[in-house]
């Protein structure tokens, strides 16, 4: 097997002596050994989480180069590279985005609050009996989502 000297321009940003990247037009280019490896628009988070639990996963970095390299905190590294590892390449791509959603209170939860508040129950009873909390009630109230009686 014979070695490759690893060339990369000057606008390449130094993982470690065989891998970095670069930022061109909107683009974040992985680079080993000079040649492309993997890429993806700089505002996609999934592609990104991908590429950074595989560059992990085939052994071309450690988390510590890739934190320093990415200014990426170590924790979120490392979540991509066991996501990576248990749920494997597809999992990025087809997960459901939940963040700033309410899992707890669903449209039919909103019916049967609405309803509770129309008898005139008191948010305090109403949570407490759907085992959710009087935030989440007043949240809802507030948002509009709810309406209370009067």
């Amino acid at each position: 097997m014979q070695t490759q000297l690893a060339l990369f321009s000057s606008d390449v940003k130094l993982v470690n002596d065989t891998l970095g990247f670069r930022d061109v037009d909107g683009f974040r280019y992985y680079l080993h050994n000079g040649s492309p490896i993997a890429c993806h628009r700089l505002e996609d988070r999934n592609s990104y989480r991908f590429t950074i639990g595989s560059l992990l996963f085939n052994g071309l970095c450690t988390r510590v180069e890739l934190t320093k390299a990415l200014g990426e905190h170590a924790k979120n590294i490392e979540r991509y590279e066991k996501t990576y590892r248990e749920k494997g390449a597809a999992w990025f791509f087809r997960r459901k985005e939940t963040r700033g959603q309410c899992y707890k209170v669903t449209d039919t939860m909103l019916t049967e609050i609405q309803r509770r508040l129309d008898a005139g129950e008191s948010k305090y009873r109403i949570a407490r009996d759907l085992g959710i909390s009087e935030g989440s009630v007043s949240y809802h109230l507030k948002h509009g989502k709810l309406k209370k009686k009067r």
